[in-house]
């Protein structure tokens, strides 16, 4: 697991003057943005074995083809609409953020130059760098406006809207073509995060053909796109962050696993996403292609909805949590390879509530409390699918553990295609995993009364209002506190039952180099084919 903290402003960051010592650390980190980009590809280069071919050079030129599980012909490429981790990596291909996590999940900058925050933290004043738009024209203050406004709008359901939500975006403003102020609506310690959230990506101020043709300010071009299919990109030479070597980038959809090893082991495409433990076991040791693990990087869960029966009494959750033998779903539906889990999100990230008792199987006290709940022949129907590594095994030894209960679970299978829209409203009980964000991140877009992708049905005001005090607290300590005491509630009574953390395995052809290995999935490292190179 990597050891993720991430170090928000605290008051002594912001004493010196109004905007004096955020401006110095923002100011830091833009002037350390080349050494990042550099950072990026020296410490990638190192991260294979070391009998690869090439001397560790990047080399320019050459098509590489990746693999990805999609979403179906309804697929897009409106980076607002991106939700799964192929929308991701093929947006990130077109397009920018403001900022965008480390591999320790804190904020760094991208399109934003520095960010600094005025005393009272209810006021940013963010310097975009000078980029340009594929078609020439600049990325101004306007487009970041724009872009915002766009995710926004309460008739759409972007994925981002929540984490936006802070943003008083009538009030906001552009103080000049590359400055914008924006305005909260209460004081934000954490702003940094919300300009590198999961989906907040910039376009243009009149962008809409987005399938026909995309127009971003990312590292390639749009080329093609078959939904479902396929999607071509090229080289954006002015890129600000520095061309790709790739000429080209072709994402290729192969929804089941075996088709993307059977891909890449034939020389059909150079990368593929997402293989299971046994692949990985099975091509490590110097095979046809190369494994590339990312620690403990996807959380492993089983989703109670607290809305609705059996799961609205905590009593039954509890008895759940109780059930699980944690051990033995990493060793079964992971084949070991990850780590228990606690049912709280963001193992080893800052303010992650590690003081915890960890859990363990304890059958009698589950028998117990569905005896308390009136719930001793409780039969639930447990929606699964293989649209994710795991998940089916997860399933079926979950069953296994509960009848030691007393408790029936169905194993229901769903579509590949359709699984994460199904499981979010419908059903009572579901297979859930997630990328790594930081914890801020996850409460804001799963856990709050108004969030988009809240699959627990976890709504209670008095938890939003804890978010905002820990939002609104300038001091680190006290802010982890309050944090802690959500993370508590969420152990006793969350709907979340987080058995594992994973890892995210990626495959490569040998030649493939600069894939970087410390990038947790959804970081700005990870899927990064603008510092990939074909040696």
């Amino acid at each position: 697991m990597h050891d993720a903290s991430h170090h928000p402003l605290t008051a002594a960051d912001t004493s010196a003057d109004r905007f004096g010592g955020l401006r110095r650390r923002g100011f830091l980190a833009a002037t350390g943005a080349a050494s990042l980009g550099a950072f990026s590809v020296a410490g990638c280069a190192g991260t294979e074995d070391s009998d690869r071919k090439g001397d560790g050079t990047p080399k320019r030129g050459g098509r590489l083809r990746a693999a990805f599980a999609g979403g179906g012909a309804g697929e897009t490429l409106d980076p607002h609409l991106a939700n799964l981790f192929a929308d991701a990596a093929r947006a990130k291909a077109l397009f920018d953020k403001l900022a965008d996590y480390g591999p320790d999940l804190s904020a760094r900058p991208r399109l934003a130059e520095k960010w600094e925050a005025n005393r009272t933290l209810d006021r940013w004043r963010v310097t975009l760098r000078e980029a340009a738009f594929h078609d020439g024209r600049p990325v101004t203050a306007e487009d970041v406006l724009h872009s915002y406004r766009r995710i926004a709008d309460p008739k759409q359901a972007f994925r981002a809207r929540a984490s936006l939500e802070p943003i008083d975006l009538r009030a906001s403003r552009a103080t000049g073509q590359r400055s914008v102020e924006f305005v909260l609506k209460r004081p934000t310690a954490e702003f940094p995060n919300i300009l590198a959230a999961f989906g907040a990506y910039i376009v243009p101020g009149n962008a809409t053909a987005f399938d026909r043709h995309p127009i971003g300010s990312g590292p390639f071009r749009f080329v093609s796109f078959t939904p479902g299919r396929s999607a071509v990109f090229r080289r954006n030479d002015d890129y600000w962050d520095g061309a790709p070597y790739l000429d080209e980038i072709e994402f290729v959809v192969a929804n089941e696993e075996s088709a993307r090893v059977n891909a890449l082991l034939g020389g059909q495409v150079e990368y593929a996403h997402e293989l299971n433990p046994a692949t990985a076991r099975a091509h490590e040791d110097g095979g046809q292609i190369a494994i590339v693990r990312l620690r403990g990087s996807a959380m492993q869960a089983f989703c109670m909805k607290t809305d609705r029966p059996p799961f609205d009494d905590e009593r039954v959750r509890q008895a759940f949590f109780h059930i699980a033998d944690r051990q033995e779903l990493v060793d079964a539906a992971l084949s070991g390879a990850g780590e228990t889990g606690n049912d709280l999100f963001g193992k080893g990230y800052e303010y992650y509530a590690d003081g915890l008792p960890r859990r363990e199987q304890d059958l009698d006290r589950a028998r117990a409390l569905l005896r308390q709940a009136g719930a001793e022949d409780l039969r639930v129907t447990l929606n699964t699918s293989a649209v994710a590594s795991g998940f089916t095994e997860a399933a079926s030894v979950f069953r296994d553990q509960a009848k030691k209960a007393g408790v029936t679970v169905d194993v229901k299978m769903g579509s590949k295609d359709s699984y994460w829209s199904d499981i979010l409203d419908n059903g009572t009980l579901c297979c859930y995993r997630s990328g790594a964000m930081p914890i801020e991140a996850h409460i804001s877009q799963r856990l709050l009364t108004d969030s988009t992708t809240n699959a627990t049905q976890w709504r209670h005001r008095d938890f939003d209002a804890l978010y905002q005090q820990a939002q609104s607290t300038r001091d680190k300590q006290d802010r982890a506190a309050v944090y802690e005491r959500m993370q508590r509630r969420l152990y006793s009574e969350g709907g979340f039952l987080i058995w594992g953390f994973a890892d995210w395995i990626l495959g490569t052809a040998r030649d493939v180099m600069g894939v970087a290995a410390n990038a947790p999935a959804n970081t700005l490292d990870w899927a990064r084919f603008d510092k990939v190179w074909l040696a």
